[in-house]
């Protein structure tokens, strides 16, 4: 398994919507991006790990007995809680919305005419989260480092304090 490699999963059980989408993505991520036509199937490849997962919320439009996005979407943070998922549908439903973002959906996004631009920048913001995320453990470990400097600076100082102290006496 290849750990340089980015992925994109795109789960919908429409794969003329699923092409359509990677080529859109293609053009604009260097992610690889693999497509599924049901969330069982994206689960089973869930050891390449995915930064990110586009999810339909209706998948069962093929299959009859498919869970749908929510389900799915749950059994994928229990696996990846690190994985970013937008959840995409043709519903314009906000209790589906608010369901989505509940189990852990990043965004959620209307299937329509805007929807491919939209992913785009709901990914393009995620990259900028990731970067922020970056810098943010970098400091955090830059403080811990200088922490530690300080205490032995401080302990050693003690210590020769009394050392000298002690000696001189």
């Amino acid at each position: 398994m290849d750990t340089n490699k980015r992925y994109i999963f795109l789960v919908d059980d429409e794969p003329i919507q699923n092409e359509m989408l990677k080529d859109y993505l293609s053009e604009r991520f260097l992610y690889d991006i693999k497509t599924f036509e049901s969330g069982e199937e994206m689960l089973k490849n869930i050891d390449l790990n995915p930064e990110v997962v586009v999810l339909d919320y209706h998948l069962s439009a093929h299959l009859p007995n498919a869970k749908n996005g929510v389900e799915i979407l749950k059994a994928l943070k229990e696996k990846c809680p690190e994985t970013q998922v937008i959840m995409i549908s043709g519903q314009d439903k906000i209790e589906v919305a608010v369901d989505s973002m509940k189990y852990g959906a990043y965004d959620y996004v209307v299937k329509g005419e805007t929807a491919f631009s939209r992913t785009e920048n709901i990914l393009n913001n995620l990259g900028d989260l990731n970067k922020m995320k970056a810098v943010n453990k970098g400091y955090k470990s830059t403080i811990t480092i200088m922490t530690i400097v300080i205490i032995v600076f401080i302990l050693l100082t003690i210590y020769l304090y009394f050392f000298t102290n002690a000696f001189h006496s």
